[in-house]
């Protein structure tokens, strides 16, 4: 196995960093069990969500199940929803190009490698929620950790350390079939195991030593993540050795297929609406960590009175979070008597109706499976006039996007990224900012469409294709 811990990238790690960094290996290894020479036998499971792209989860089986000659796998995480709906990006991609695509979620299995990730995912989760709750540990903690922390390149150290337990589940993976990652862990797993063709698809505007896979193609979505990466300034108190060209690509925002597809169209329906005087249709997205949830309260009562005057159309998607909606019920009389959607089948039916139909109210929409969760924000999308987020992973997507409270200071610069190519609205972080911005919105119908015709030029740029170009990379394909 190779080491990665000693050195990144012709850059020296310090003894003591690389003490630690064994001792948080044998950590887990005393705590989980050592599974060094298991040999977990590997088949596939269809994700019926995902159907429209032939998606196939990898699960551990009795006995072996052959690749397909056009396999691409697509490597994650579960952490929070935005690892999983950059995966779905790729894969869509893939499927497009002509792959098929394996969907290989590192912290399913029941092994010692997944368990250390769930672990670290709990205590990640618990740490963002304390953040909105603290302002003192967001302030002296979180941000600190999130911007300046998580960014030197000694951490890169102890988690590729601990990503050597994941390569047992490799072991009966052909090295050269093509291989993108959506997080970290996954790509240094790869890379660990011998994998060829490892493509690391960075999802941070903010670069940090986080996020190395020496060994990897590393792919990024902006020149502002370009520069951070290539140069690795700021990541120690002393000058370093650049990233090689070769190992650095600015590709473009990680798209699905499926929703540039159409897009001219559907920017072309959120003018006709607006000139027509048709209800704004807003939608908001609930974290996988559930937090930001005053925010969303203060917003939902503000724009109440927006919906019964019928200017408004809000779809809250609660993803897999069902005691978010039923915070949010209590909070708020009258909202459960709203539209509700538990259903993916029934979602899917009424997205359908509504693109060229109309709609008015308030609409809640949850869903167990974490795949329908995902991708019920993607069915509406589309049919959206505007996208109410923090600007993490969904801060890159072709839509005319309003970004609340940033949690964790690496999102602060995928709003600033927004903002700057103008397809987005600025960070608003109190509730007056972001209830102020969306009545100028609502006021001001020239907004909206000028978003709109920026998005169209955007993607005549190719400034959505990089989910295209990871899968390119991955594959060889020039």
């Amino acid at each position: 196995m190779l080491d990665k811990s000693s050195q990144i990238f012709s850059n020296p790690i310090d003894k003591k960093t690389i003490k630690k960094a064994n001792k948080s290996k044998k950590k887990y290894i005393k705590k989980y069990g050592d599974d060094s020479n298991a040999d977990y036998k590997l088949g596939f499971k269809d994700i019926d969500t995902l159907d429209f792209i032939k998606a196939s989860n990898i699960v551990f089986d009795a006995e072996n199940h052959k690749f397909d000659d056009k396999a691409l796998i697509v490597g994650n995480i579960r952490m929070g929803f935005g690892h999983y709906r950059i995966s779905i990006a790729m894969a869509s991609a893939a499927r497009a190009l002509g792959f098929k695509p394996y969907w290989l979620d590192l912290a399913s299995f029941d092994a010692t490698g997944s368990k250390m990730i769930r672990e670290q995912n709990d205590m990640y989760s618990l740490a963002s929620r304390i953040s909105q709750k603290s302002k003192l540990f967001n302030k002296l903690v979180w941000e600190p950790l999130n911007s300046e922390g998580f960014k030197k390149i000694t951490y890169n150290a102890k988690d590729q350390r601990n990503s050597e337990l994941l390569v047992p589940i490799f072991k009966h993976i052909d090295k050269d079939i093509p291989y993108i990652a959506t997080h970290v862990w996954p790509s240094q797993a790869a890379i660990h195991s011998g994998m060829s063709h490892v493509v690391n698809a960075i999802p941070d505007n903010w670069a940090m030593g986080l996020h190395l896979s020496e060994g990897a193609i590393h792919t990024v979505q902006t020149p502002f993540a370009y520069y951070g990466y290539k140069t690795l300034n700021g990541f120690a108190k002393h000058p370093l050795n650049s990233v090689p060209e070769k190992d650095l690509k600015m590709v473009g925002c990680y798209i699905d297929h499926e929703l540039l597809v159409n897009l001219e169209e559907d920017n072309k329906l959120r003018k006709e609406r607006i000139k027509n005087d048709k209800p704004l249709r807003i939608l908001m997205t609930v974290g996988g960590a559930g937090a930001g949830f005053d925010m969303f309260l203060a917003m939902v009562n503000h724009l109440i009175p927006y919906v019964k005057e019928n200017k408004v159309a809000l779809f809250i998607n609660f993803g897999d979070h069902v005691d978010v909606y039923e915070k949010l019920c209590k909070k708020i009389k009258g909202i459960k008597t709203t539209n509700y959607f538990n259903q993916y089948q029934d979602l899917k039916k009424f997205v359908k109706d509504i693109r060229h139909g109309d709609a008015s109210g308030i609409y809640a929409i949850y869903n167990k499976d974490i795949f329908e969760a995902v991708y019920s924000t993607n069915l509406l999308m589309p049919v959206t006039d505007l996208l109410v987020t923090k600007p993490s992973e969904l801060a890159y997507y072709p839509i005319p996007k309003l970004f609340m409270k940033h949690i964790g200071g690496h999102e602060v610069y995928g709003g600033i990224n927004g903002r700057e190519y103008g397809d987005s609205f600025p960070e608003c972080p109190t509730k007056k900012e972001i209830n102020a911005m969306l009545d100028k919105i609502l006021d001001d119908k020239e907004l909206i469409p000028h978003l709109c015709d920026r998005i169209d030029q955007l993607k005549k740029m190719g400034h959505y294709d990089g989910a295209y170009e990871c899968v390119k990379l991955a594959a060889g394909i020039k």
